[in-house]
């Protein structure tokens, strides 16, 4: 049927989005109930490129018509075949209207969902780009108090930045994990998120920033209250010691079993430097000082 060509479809909303001597303003409702059918029929077309185009101007039309909740829909909808065609700005650019849509709305719940799915669609191609996504939708959780709902998105985000290797601000991010997991007392997650960030430290075989880190975490009550802070405590001394059996024996661990996968991984690889000259400074820094008035 003529009539169901979405090609013809286009065409025919397009036209009654154009000012005209005749039309003196735009039927953008009309239009939009056009560019949504030609959508669907793209779609079935497998013609994703028209598709998307369709939904950008549906949604465009949603907006105008004061819609947003649907526009961020078709947003959503466009994104997805961008993704399918691997056009990754326009992924991003799309989840993020979608975002923006979504919180005209009031709904901060599908604002942050829809900057969690452009992260994981970009995960591969576009890493930083997928980890300011995740920061982001974690924001929109935190800023509606609902923190807790923002774990698993800081732990994807330290995941990409481990896989890119960007270990410093993957530590940094389980910093900033455990502070929102305090807001809402989650103790326990809390205290693994510290855990964690020490751990990263250590596989940098950054001691010196490992021991910062424990000591400015154990300022938490909770923290140092916690079987994450003795074992903390108990794999720094083995560093010190530069016990090396030790160390492959706490990476082995309940504790660290209990820990995100992506730490696990880490932990397991323990130790990833020389530990032998970590025990002759310490031996060295043990020494009885010099007696300055002792002259003999």
């Amino acid at each position: 049927m003529a009539g169901s060509d979405p090609n013809k479809l286009l065409a025919k909303a397009d036209k009654l989005t154009r000012l005209s001597l005749t039309r003196w303003s735009a039927d953008w409702k009309s239009a939009t109930l056009l560019y949504e059918q030609a959508a669907n029929g793209f779609r079935i077309a497998k013609d994703y490129e028209k598709a998307k185009e369709a939904l950008e101007k549906a949604s465009k039309g949603q907006e105008l018509i004061s819609s947003p909740w649907d526009a961020a829909k078709h947003m959503e909808s466009a994104a997805a075949l961008a993704k399918e065609l691997g056009k990754w700005n326009e992924v991003a650019d799309f989840y993020k209207r979608a975002s923006e849509l979504y919180a005209e709305c009031g709904r901060p719940q599908p604002a942050s969902d829809a900057l969690a799915k452009g992260a994981r669609a970009l995960e591969d191609s576009m890493p930083d780009e997928a980890i300011q996504l995740y920061t982001d939708a974690c924001a929109i959780l935190e800023e509606d108090g609902k923190e807790q709902m923002a774990f698993d998105l800081y732990r994807d985000a330290t995941s990409v930045y481990i896989k890119s290797e960007k270990y410093t601000d993957a530590a940094a991010l389980m910093l900033r994990f455990g502070v929102s997991a305090d807001k809402c007392n989650a103790t326990h997650s809390q205290c693994k998120a510290y855990l964690g960030a020490i751990i990263i430290y250590l596989y940098l075989h950054d001691i010196k920033q490992a021991e910062q880190c424990y000591n400015d975490c154990s300022q938490v009550d909770a923290f140092m209250r916690s079987d994450q802070c003795r074992f903390a405590g108990k794999l720094l001394s083995a560093y010190t010691d530069g016990n090396v059996e030790e160390i492959k024996k706490l990476a082995q661990s309940g504790t660290v079993n209990h820990l995100d996968h992506m730490i696990i991984r880490l932990a397991r690889k323990l130790p990833t430097g020389d530990v032998s000259a970590l025990k002759t400074h310490a031996s060295e820094d043990q020494e009885e000082p010099l007696d300055e008035d002792d002259l003999t």
